[in-house]
């Protein structure tokens, strides 16, 4: 039997890796005949795709046709003022951090994402936003990043720019920890309530990975939940507001942008 479990062997936080986002980048371009220009200094993860779908529906929204992932689209679009570049339907851990790698690669220099959560502790009517401070590690990908810690921490010095938000934002923002899982349909009672006795606010699938992701690579990340359900255990959950509540959401981007520049 092993004594390390696999997702712990192998793992030298200071190692460099061998395959590098500018790389792949590269050699994107070369194959479909790209330029190389920046994205948008200001990025936005957009798991749900909710403001996405609103960007492009109102017509606010257009393509950067420079974008070289193999993945994922990206859309360009300006809110109050502050261009932002957005790649919707990035769900989980892993999936998030190969954006982010590949957003700083591309001229990003801050990164916002706004994933929708389930409750865990309840703090006020929701839905709510909560401001990501510190992100439980129970998935995989952060431990590719930073040796094992129970959290994953947002790095101080966004935090200060950002913590104004709570009371001060156009919309409810609290601050606190969140639940970063790869496994949303095995979120049991027992962890549930183990994680709501320590102060955990929120469940979501993304957090602890781009803080890892954060903290190793010196690049500046702040993780928004949107608390919007109670994992479905009752009829009429996952409701979001006005446009699938990506109005309120990109009201709370306009204001981070705002904070941190």
């Amino acid at each position: 039997m092993m004594n390390i479990p696999p997702i712990l062997d192998l793992k030298d936080a200071a190692a460099p890796s061998v395959f590098q986002p500018a790389n792949l980048l590269r050699e994107a371009r070369r194959q479909r005949g790209l330029g190389h220009a920046e994205v948008p200094a200001i990025c936005l993860l957009d798991p749900d795709g909710d403001m996405v779908r609103y960007l492009k529906r109102t017509g606010r929204a257009e393509p950067v046709e420079h974008w070289a992932c193999y993945h994922t689209e990206m859309w360009r679009f300006e809110w109050e003022g502050i261009e932002i570049g957005v790649v919707g339907c990035a769900v989980g851990a892993s999936f998030a951090v190969l954006l982010a790698e590949q957003m700083f690669a591309s001229g990003c220099r801050f990164l916002i994402s706004v994933t929708s959560s389930g409750q865990i502790t309840p703090v006020g009517e929701g839905p709510y936003f909560i401001l990501i401070d510190r992100a439980l590690r129970d998935e995989g990908t952060s431990y590719h990043y930073l040796p094992p810690s129970r959290f994953a921490e947002a790095d101080p010095a966004v935090l200060a720019r950002l913590a104004p938000l709570v009371g001060t934002a156009p919309v409810t923002v609290h601050r606190g920890a969140s639940w970063t899982t790869d496994a949303p349909y095995r979120e049991t009672e027992e962890a549930i309530a183990a994680h709501r006795a320590v102060g955990i606010l929120a469940v979501e699938m993304e957090a602890a990975a781009l803080y890892a992701f954060s903290r190793a690579r010196g690049c500046p990340v702040a993780c928004f939940a949107h608390v919007t359900n109670t994992m479905a255990q009752t009829e009429g959950d996952f409701e979001k507001g006005e446009a699938d509540g990506a109005l309120d959401a990109l009201a709370l981007i306009a204001a981070a942008a705002k904070a941190w520049l």
